[in-house]
């Protein structure tokens, strides 16, 4: 055989292995998500990643900070393929921005606010009711918490003081963290003499103890909403459908989360 004729056989033979091993690898590897979620969601939800993963063989990248971050950098191109924002209001503003499939929105968990201080503390059970008095609770010491003004559980805590009539008071004292993970770790560090924080980050830190709880009705409802993003890819679909399964649930809940939705799997 011409030696030209013999290079364009084998090249014929060829083809198909190489047009093979060019598409074959592209699929398995953009099955991924990168999820972007409120900073109180780390242990529940990366073990709920693995258990996916494992399921689907889609690999989870997870984001966690403030819901506010979250929202503000998914405004700003983010590559993100889910947000589970710690409050509606996140969820709500990056509707507004039409960075959301709002079709695929889920009021999926609860949670509650409670006050926390170092394991090593002398301060125990305190009753948080009206006429509650942080600020002389403290003492010289700080109160940690999220941003007032824009992380979730800084607004949830601010909303439960004023309602007490313990906002005024105990202001001067508190220490804005940029979410409730930086807060925690200052109470667990006693760098901080009490926090507000979630029940669930609370029961995960074992350098914090839980004082007291802030009554359900000094503040809006605790939502945790997830949702695709406008530009997810197809495998969110999955992922969500996911976290409405009796799986999810029991991790949620193992970690102390109220599930709001019924199963659907």
């Amino acid at each position: 055989m011409p030696r030209f004729a013999a290079f364009r056989f084998a090249a014929f033979l060829l083809a198909p292995v190489l047009c093979g091993w060019l598409n074959s690898p592209a699929s398995a590897e953009d099955r991924t998500l990168t999820v972007f979620a409120a900073a109180s969601m780390k242990n529940a939800l990366d073990d709920i990643d693995a258990a996916f993963t494992a399921k689907t063989g889609v690999k989870v990248s997870a984001s966690y900070a403030a819901s506010s971050t979250l929202a503000k950098q998914i405004e700003q191109g983010a590559p993100a393929d889910i947000f589970v924002s710690a409050d509606t209001d996140w969820m709500d503003y990056a509707i507004g921005k039409k960075d959301i499939n709002e079709a695929t929105r889920v009021n999926l968990l609860g949670n509650s606010i409670v006050l926390i201080a170092p394991k090593d503390s002398k301060i125990d059970n305190v009753t948080i009711a009206p006429g509650f008095d942080l600020a002389k609770l403290a003492g010289d010491g700080r109160i940690a918490t999220g941003d007032v003004k824009s992380v979730p559980v800084g607004k949830y805590a601010k909303a439960a003081l004023e309602k007490l009539g313990a906002w005024q008071a105990a202001e001067p004292k508190f220490a804005m963290a940029e979410s409730v993970r930086a807060a925690l770790t200052l109470v667990a560090r006693s760098e901080a003499a009490l926090g507000i924080v979630y029940s669930t980050d609370a029961k995960v830190e074992p350098g914090v103890k839980i004082v007291g709880t802030f009554p359900a009705e000094t503040h809006a409802p605790i939502i945790y909403p997830v949702a695709a993003t406008a530009h997810a890819k197809s495998e969110a679909a999955e992922y969500l459908a996911y976290l409405r399964s009796q799986a999810a649930k029991a991790v949620f809940e193992k970690y102390g989360f109220t599930y709001l939705i019924h199963p659907t799997s």
